[in-house]
């Protein structure tokens, strides 16, 4: 019979592979949340910029309307279709 306290080998090698593995998983939705920077830090304005708009920027995901606020791939917080920020990056045509 085995003690409660040991470690069995199957146990070891299970964890030494699923742990690690969702060590990386856990980091990956962290980098990708602490990846968005603030509106200020972007020099975000809800008017376009020598007619770029968010609208036409490829960082931008609309809202349920055209004319609704969307949000930003980059740029925390409620996005203006209409807005503009230093990180704008025209739509290919």
């Amino acid at each position: 019979m085995k003690e409660s306290g040991e470690i069995t080998r199957r146990t070891f090698v299970t964890s030494a592979i699923v742990l690690p593995a969702l060590a990386g998983l856990l980091a990956a939705q962290t980098t990708t949340a602490q990846a968005k920077g603030s509106k200020a830090s972007f020099k975000y304005q809800d008017t376009p910029n020598n007619g770029q708009k968010c609208s036409g920027c490829v960082l931008f995901i609309p809202g349920s309307t055209a004319t609704a606020n969307g949000t930003c791939k980059v740029v925390d917080g409620s996005i203006s279709p209409n807005g503009w920020c230093t990180a704008f990056s025209a739509k290919s045509s």
